[in-house]
């Protein structure tokens, strides 16, 4: 499947690892879980950047950031692109669990 359709996390490679222990991924983004926001924060390779930068800044926490690449074919649950206000600029929001299988590759942040 071309890169393009699929869809980005950013997170810490200690929350990747859980997640594959347990068979899925439940973080929403960073110090949120799925349960708490109601969907799993995504991001296109054009967006990532910024929201890199909006989530992690200066990040000098103990883990490796890394990149969830997920093939929303994958996915037996929703995806909806949405922004936070009228007009505002549209994300990919997952609506439950990312099964480790829909994570096609994980890549390094930086």
């Amino acid at each position: 499947m071309p890169e393009r359709t699929h869809i980005l996390h950013l997170t810490e490679r200690s929350l990747w690892d859980v997640a594959r222990e347990h068979g899925a991924y439940r973080m929403s983004t960073r110090g949120r879980t799925l349960e708490q926001e109601g969907f799993i924060h995504c991001s296109t390779s054009a967006q990532l950047p910024s929201v890199a930068a909006f989530l992690y800044g200066s990040y000098e926490g103990p883990d490796e950031l890394v990149v969830l690449v997920v093939d929303p074919a994958r996915l037996d649950v929703p995806v909806k692109y949405e922004a936070s206000e009228p007009g505002a600029e549209k994300f990919p929001h997952v609506y439950g669990p990312i099964p480790v299988d829909a994570v096609v590759e994980v890549k390094p942040w930086r």
